[in-house]
């Protein structure tokens, strides 16, 4: 949670879309909180299988934390339905079960986390 307090911190929502950037060099400990030994992958590959053809790179998740948690970043006044269903749809090839959407568009940031899981019914605010 460094990463969006930091860009948070920021002038200006537009900031937030240069969260690439700070997450590929060397301030990318840092900004994310957490110990370097953590496999942090930035613009993570997610493959499509269908049938028998695999297309390797057929999305990107903004993070992949252990391979095990995806975590989505927007920038938009407002989330919408379908940025969840594109985190759900992440976790499902990727093989995860957790997934982080963040907004830095809203005015408080408490208000732009959205935890989605595979297998919970109900949305579940984060707390």
């Amino acid at each position: 949670m460094g990463a969006r307090r930091c860009v948070r911190a920021n002038p200006g929502k537009g900031f937030a879309g240069r969260w690439p950037l700070l997450l590929s060099g060397p301030l990318r400990g840092p900004l994310l909180g957490v110990h370097r030994s953590l496999l942090v992958e930035t613009e993570a590959p997610i493959a499509i299988r269908w049938e028998n053809v695999v297309f390797d790179e057929g999305f990107r998740a903004d993070l992949l934390l252990e391979r095990k948690v995806v975590v989505e970043l927007k920038s938009v006044e407002k989330t919408s339905p379908v940025h969840k269903k594109v985190v759900l749809t992440y976790l499902r090839l990727a093989n995860c079960k957790l997934g982080l959407l963040i907004n830095f568009g809203q005015e408080k940031i408490k208000d732009g986390l959205s935890r989605v899981v595979i297998g919970l019914e109900d949305d579940v605010p984060l707390e």
